[in-house]
C-alpha cells in the first residue's frame, strides 16, 4: 500500500512539474491541452463532412426529385438494366413498356435509376 501511494505522489509531482516546464500551457490552464488534441478530431469530422455526407446528400436529393418528376412517355432505365417507357404511374407502381411488342413491366418507383428524353440515341428500334 505504501509503495502504491509514493507512486500516485510521484505522478502526481510529474504532472504539475510538466506546466512549469513548458510542457503543457505556460499559465497552467488545463483546458488548454484539452482543445489542442479536440482541434484534430473537428477537423477530421469537417472533412469526412465535405467530402463524404454532403455529396451523398446532393445525391439523394437529386435522385428524389428525378423519382418526383416522373411522367407518362418519359424513357426510363431500371436499377436492372431495362430500358423502356412509362405507360402508367399510381402512386408508387410505374409500368413500363418494353421491346417491340410493347410488353408491360410493373415496377416499383424506386427501382428506377434514370430518366432521360433519349437513352439510346439515335437507336429508338431498341426501345420500339
Amino acid at each position: 500500500m505504501h509503495l502504491f501511494s509514493q507512486t500516485l505522489m510521484g505522478l502526481a509531482a510529474v504532472a504539475l512539474a510538466g506546466g512549469e516546464n513548458g510542457a503543457g500551457d505556460p499559465a497552467g490552464n488545463p483546458t488548454a491541452g484539452l482543445l489542442d488534441m479536440l482541434w484534430p478530431m473537428v477537423l477530421m469530422i469537417a472533412v469526412f463532412y465535405f467530402l463524404l455526407i454532403r455529396p451523398q446528400r446532393k445525391r439523394d436529393k437529386k435522385e428524389k426529385a428525378m423519382l418526383a418528376a416522373l411522367e407518362v412517355g418519359d424513357t426510363v432505365c431500371t436499377v436492372g438494366g431495362i430500358y423502356g417507357t412509362i405507360t402508367s404511374i399510381k402512386d408508387d407502381i410505374i409500368e413500363v413498356s418494353v421491346g417491340k411488342d410493347n410488353v408491360k413491366l410493373v415496377f416499383a418507383r424506386l427501382a428506377i435509376r434514370k430518366a432521360e428524353e433519349d437513352i439510346v440515341k439515335g437507336e429508338g428500334e431498341l426501345l420500339n
